[in-house]
């Protein structure tokens, strides 16, 4: 049925079951999580359930891996990179290495960023042992409601999942992970979105996320592969800037 592949790929469905709540006035996402919002809060009590500032559903204590503990507003003015994570999750851990490595290599170069570790362990000795090789913050592993809410914000569908804010708390990127594979140096920090991307095992991911232009050239010949880029870049911005003044995903 066309009409329900529209739906799939408009509200970028990629497992079942998923329940998503809209704005019915605007057609506007409210929560894509809407599971998790019924487990939390079933009497219904947060009712509409619309996204909240990133710093009101942050809000409380955070952990470092030595036992210190800090109030989340120190992480105002900052970059703030949310990471969905777990130990039992492969490429969690391999994503988790690189990360450690951007993550100084920011701090070094004097920009102020931080990592906030979303733990999707299974027990808090698991929690604790992943922890212990992050340099970062954590939300604690027992404040299980406010990990949640953190998941029903960005709408998290699966683990690693690195969402990198602006100091406002605005979402940079949903892409973390695909950036901080493709850009080991971090040169392109906080990684804006490129209109244009050179297709990569790391960034092909995003070919599942909603509809593509997949433009393909002969790789032997650079200039011809620029020549595609320059030709395709202002359709890109152009379609990107129509979604950004409806507040929607391109």
């Amino acid at each position: 049925n066309l009409l329900q592949l529209k739906l799939w790929n408009k509200y970028r469905v990629s497992n079942i079951p998923s329940l998503i709540f809209i704005d019915a006035c605007t057609g506007k996402v409210v929560c894509r999580n809407g599971l998790l919002v019924i487990r939390d809060d079933p009497e219904g009590l947060e009712f509409p359930w619309g996204p909240k500032p990133f710093s009101e559903v942050v809000a409380g204590p955070l952990l470092r891996n030595n036992g210190q503990t800090l109030d989340s507003s120190a992480l105002e003015g900052s970059h703030v990179g949310v990471y969905f994570s777990a130990h039992w999750c492969p490429p969690c851990r391999s994503l988790t290495r690189v990360l450690v490595e951007s993550y100084r290599k920011i701090k070094e170069s004097g920009q102020k960023f931080e990592i906030l570790f979303v733990s999707a362990d299974r027990s808090e000795d698991s929690f604790k042992q992943y922890f212990s090789e992050m340099p970062w913050v954590a939300v604690p592993y027992a404040d299980e409601a406010r990990r949640s809410r953190l998941n029903r914000l960005y709408g998290i569908q699966g683990i690693p999942t690195l969402i990198v804010l602006d100091p406002k708390g605005e979402v940079i990127t949903r892409q973390g992970r695909v950036e901080v594979l493709n850009d080991v140096e971090c040169r392109e920090f906080p990684w804006h979105p490129k209109p244009v991307l050179e297709l990569t095992d790391s960034n092909a991911v995003q070919l599942n996320e909603g509809p593509c232009l997949v433009l393909f050239v002969d790789s032997e010949d650079d200039g011809e592969s620029e020549a595609a880029k320059q030709l395709i870049q202002p359709i890109a911005e152009k379609i990107i800037a129509k979604y950004k003044a409806k507040e929607e995903e391109a």
